[in-house]
């Protein structure tokens, strides 16, 4: 027994050493093949891992047999989780690992098969403010990927938004003052791009979609998270921008097209000291192009500076910027008649020449935009993390802004023309302070976000009143002589009405600054019940701040509000299926209103509640095949109410109490069903009505910002893989809508705009540094509109030519 204790001994100590020298090893670069340094590589679940040497080689030693996780993750990089099985007494060789470029204010996991399905971003941190994948977010989002717009040369932002489900363009970008932006109908309300990176970014004109990485369109009331001054009933968008990346590279890309379109852009990413981890990227872009009209145009320069430096393994700094100078001339809208019925109800009453602007080249917008973002991340400990984020905005606008309006007096679909001069700024700031744990309590897994935010706006206003130049008629009738010259302000033009003379020159200049802050404390918690069930809670506690008009102290207020949101998500199978459901809440703050008869003596300030907005919400969502089929399906029924109107017993009195319901559903679809083959569908449904309401004007119909009840798109895109054919590519989808209301008041009666469908395609060729593409945009020449109380036509057949250069 005493020879066999020793022998025992020493075979246990010899099947243990066995068992624990499998071993992993690879090499991992970026994706021009160039050896990163100091990669982190780490074993999910085990306090195991290694980082990089100068060839980017790793070593990961004495592990036992089984299977096992890499996370691998680097700043300026798309994190990677890759499964490993090991063996006993072998090596397990990754070969080589390629990390792509992009971060995220959160470090996130992309799965390289994901990749696959080029139009499909599954995974996310700003929608959340955790780094959750789609399938276990209880909240429904649309993502629009970079590659997604480079397989459809998109060129614009609104043609970028047509890949998103259930989103369509109300108005396009006037450039005018304080809301110049597009408005996009979502979920049967009126939304605009107010949010880059998950932070505040205002623009009075368009967004250039050289720096965009991928668009997310949250869906549903997201004030818990976001506030109120960012998001609408409906959801919010959020721009995500390139970032920089470890490494040396870039792209350039040159694309023309009809109507006299040139656009040249420019990416470039280099190290500004590899050893102390500091990288730099700059996009940039100049676009010109003229209106398919007789007259219009719009040219831009957009720079957009971005820096990263990482000091250690827990410290991190980022910089990012956009600064935009651009000049436009305000689009074509014929404005209709909100309170007295006009002459036409349809475009084939109206009778409009598309091809007439009814103004000049003379007459243009200027908005200047810079936004600025700083971010500090910082590794508290191995469970919590410290994110400081600033951001800085301000929007100007510039120059002459005229419209059409039909005054509903006139014969003859008569519109008489108004012109001012603008001159108006909106600056915000934005500070946040998250603190983000991933930490178990007993068995359950908790992923929190706390924050404290502070938003501000400043809006200055010094333009002009509006002054009347003529009446046309949408054939192209006028009576007078074409105004649009520089002298409009000088000259005077006589009003039809009254014979009194009108000159720009001699309207009175607004002197208008007003200011608001928003303070705001919000949390969050992903609970883990099981494996396969999880339940989300949040809640937003919002002091509201409105300083008003600084030269009137009477129009200041304040209010606070709770804002909570709850979900539950469970998974049938693990990371493939999942049933969720949410409840989401929004809000908007109402300002005091001035009420009573002036004739009669001094009016009364009356103060209202929020108006409030609750979603229930439920559907399922997949990731199945290999990640090849991405699919989200969902009900909504949003209600809004408390919703302050005007007092139809008496227009000098607000009155509260207005309800409007907005339900649906929707169905997106991102496939990949065979190499080489990416297909984007996208189907929505939207009953929206006012459903209580004092104002018979409004009571029981679809409010105009609703937009179409069915929208729908679709893009496929095929690249052959190998053979003579191998690179080349062609493309072809199309989107619409049914018809909408452009009026739709019991006084007015109805204006409709006709429904749509629009075929697009292409063609291209994809090398190893290059790719040449063509375009084909509204292949059939279908003439249609878009409108919000507007009737705006929209550009006819056009044909695009794409070449880009990798280095």
């Amino acid at each position: 027994m005493k020879n066999i204790f020793p022998f025992l001994t020493l075979l246990i100590l010899t099947n243990l050493t066995l068992a624990q020298n499998s071993t992993i090893t690879g090499n991992i670069t970026d994706n021009n093949l160039k050896p990163l340094v100091g990669v982190n590589i780490s074993i999910k679940k085990l306090s195991k891992g290694t980082q990089t040497n100068e060839s980017g080689f790793f070593e990961i030693t004495d592990l036992t047999e089984g299977n096992y996780t890499l996370l691998v993750s680097y700043l300026g990089f798309k994190s990677k989780e890759i499964p490993v099985s090991t063996f006993n007494n072998q090596n397990t060789d990754l070969g080589t690992v390629l990390l792509y470029e992009g971060n995220e204010i959160l470090s996130e996991v992309v799965i390289q098969s994901e990749r696959r399905n080029k139009f499909s971003r599954r995974k996310t941190a700003y929608v959340s403010k955790l780094p959750l994948k789609d399938i276990e977010n209880a909240q429904v989002y649309s993502t629009v990927t970079n590659e997604l717009l480079e397989s459809q040369v998109v060129i614009n932002f609104d043609d970028a938004l047509k890949n998103a489900t259930g989103v369509e363009q109300l108005w396009t970008s006037t450039g005018r003052g304080g809301d110049g932006a597009g408005y996009y109908s979502l979920r049967g309300f009126s939304v605009q791009p107010q949010l880059v990176n998950g932070l505040p970014g205002l623009t009075n004109g368009t967004i250039n979609p050289a720096n965009i990485e991928r668009i997310e369109v949250l869906k549903g009331p997201s004030a818990t998270l976001f506030g109120n001054a960012v998001s609408s009933y409906g959801g919010l968008i959020n721009v995500v921008t390139k970032k920089p990346f470890v490494g040396t590279g870039g792209q350039l890309s040159y694309t023309t097209g009809s109507y006299g379109l040139n656009q040249i852009v420019g990416d470039f990413n280099t190290a500004l000291s590899v050893e102390s981890n500091l990288y730099f990227r700059l996009n940039t872009a100049y676009t010109t192009e003229q209106s398919f009209q007789d007259a219009g145009f719009r040219k831009s320069f957009f720079i957009a500076p971005s820096l990263s430096y990482k000091v250690n393994n827990r410290l991190s700094f980022s910089f990012y910027g956009e600064i935009t100078q651009a000049e436009q001339t305000n689009p074509t809208f014929l404005f209709l008649n909100r309170s007295a019925p006009t002459e036409a109800s349809n475009l084939e009453e109206l009778g409009y020449n598309n091809k007439l602007s009814f103004t000049s080249n003379d007459l243009s917008l200027k908005n200047p935009t810079q936004n600025y973002r700083v971010e500090m991340d910082y590794k508290l400990s191995d469970t919590w993390q410290s994110q400081t984020l600033l951001s800085r905005s301000t929007t100007s606008t510039k120059g002459y802004y005229s419209y059409l309006f039909d005054y509903g007096i006139l014969e003859g679909n008569t519109y008489s023309r108004f012109i001012n001069k603008q001159n108006a700024n909106t600056q915000t700031t934005d500070i946040q302070q998250n603190f983000i744990g991933d930490f178990k309590i007993a068995s359950l897994r908790n992923r929190v976000v706390i924050g404290l935010d502070y938003f501000n706006e400043t809006q200055t206003n010094n333009s002009t009143g509006y002054t009347f130049y003529g009446n046309i008629t949408p054939n192209g009738g006028s009576n007078g002589d074409n105004p649009f010259t520089p002298e409009i302000e000088d000259d005077a033009y006589p009003l039809s009405t009254s014979g009194v003379d009108a000159a720009l020159a001699t309207q009175g200049v607004s002197n208008v600054k007003s200011k608001y802050h928003i303070y705001s404390l919000y949390a969050s918690d992903v609970i883990n019940l099981t494996e396969t069930l999880s339940a989300m809670v949040g809640l937003r506690l919002d002091h509201f701040d409105n300083e008003g008009n600084l030269t009137n102290p009477d129009d200041d207020y304040k209010q606070t509000t709770l804002s909570p949101k709850f979900g539950i998500v469970y998974q049938p199978i693990k990371d493939k299926l999942s049933v969720f459901a949410n409840y989401q809440n929004g809000f908007t703050n109402v300002a005091p209103q001035l009420v009573g008869n002036p004739d009669d003596g001094p009016q009364t300030l009356k103060t209202f509640d929020p108006e409030q907005a609750n979603q229930l919400e439920f559907g399922i969502k997949t990731n199945l095949f290999n990640n090849r089929l991405n699919a989200t399906i969902s009900y909504y029924d949003i209600k809004v109410k408390d919703r302050v109107i005007t007092d139809p017993s008496s227009p000098f009195n607000k009155i509260q109490g207005g309800e409007v319901v907005s339900k649906g559903f929707e169905i997106e679809i991102n496939v990949n069903p065979l190499n080489g083959l990416n297909i984007r569908a996208g189907f929505s449904n939207n009953d929206s009505k006012t459903t209580k309401s004092d104002n018979t004007e409004i009571l029981n119909r679809r409010p105009l910002e609703a937009g179409p009840e069915t929208l729908y798109n679709f893009w496929a895109n095929y690249e052959f893989q190998s053979g003579k054919l191998n690179g080349f590519g062609l493309g072809l989808g199309f989107n619409g809508a049914s018809e909408r209301f452009a009026i739709n008041y019991e006084s007015t009666g109805e204006f409709i705009l006709p429904s749509y469908t629009i075929f697009n395609a292409s063609v291209f060729y994809q090398a190893n540094k290059y790719r040449i593409g063509l375009k084909l945009n509204n292949a059939f020449n279908k003439e249609y509109y878009k409108g919000w109380s507007t009737t705006n036509p929209q550009q006819p057949r056009a044909l695009l030519a794409n070449i880009s250069y990798q280095f």
